[in-house]
């Protein structure tokens, strides 16, 4: 896959008012705070907790996440928590059953300490870049876009939250 290139499509200071916008039809991130303090505090994803932060991303995967072994689910994800590597951060939770690089990164948005984007077709899409259904991800696409997105926080002065949520809702609003 191509690297993106990557481009607000709404004026950097509209962020808080697209944020302050966003709805989550299946869901918000109360839903699974004590699942990620949890996971912050321990390093790591017990199941029930990887289970909820999978289910906030998408209800049909929750069959296959729920076949994942405790043991498992704790040895993965507290490896990719603790890595310093960033190809494997993102790679290492796909070994998990029901999780893609969507969830990989929604696990990484939500239990690391450090700020990574949730990988979406709507944000995407409020930076520029059209995904089609051929699209796959691989690393280079994803770090150029983790990048920009760690690179437009720290200018913009939000949280990485606030302006994953403000994009996602530009898109909501915006995108035939």
């Amino acid at each position: 896959m191509a690297t993106p290139k990557l481009e607000l499509r709404f004026a950097p200071d509209l962020i808080d008012h697209w944020e302050s916008r966003y709805t989550l039809r299946q869901g918000d991130d109360s839903e699974i705070k004590e699942a990620v303090d949890r996971s912050l505090s321990a390093g790591y994803c017990n199941k029930p907790d990887f289970v909820a932060i999978c289910r906030w991303k998408s209800h049909r995967i929750i069959s296959h996440c729920q076949k994942n072994p405790e043991d498992f689910v704790q040895t993965v994800t507290k490896a990719a928590l603790s890595s310093t590597n960033e190809r494997f951060r993102i790679y290492a939770p796909t070994l998990l059953q029901g999780v893609g690089w969507r969830v990989s990164s929604v696990l990484l948005h939500f239990a690391s300490p450090a700020p990574y984007p949730i990988i979406d077709f709507r944000a995407l899409w409020s930076l520029g870049y059209n995904i089609t259904e051929n699209d796959d991800y691989d690393f280079s696409f994803w770090w150029s876009y983790a990048d920009f997105c760690r690179k437009a926080a720290i200018k913009y002065g939000v949280s990485m939250r606030k302006l994953d949520r403000a994009l996602w809702q530009y898109s909501d609003e915006n995108q035939k």
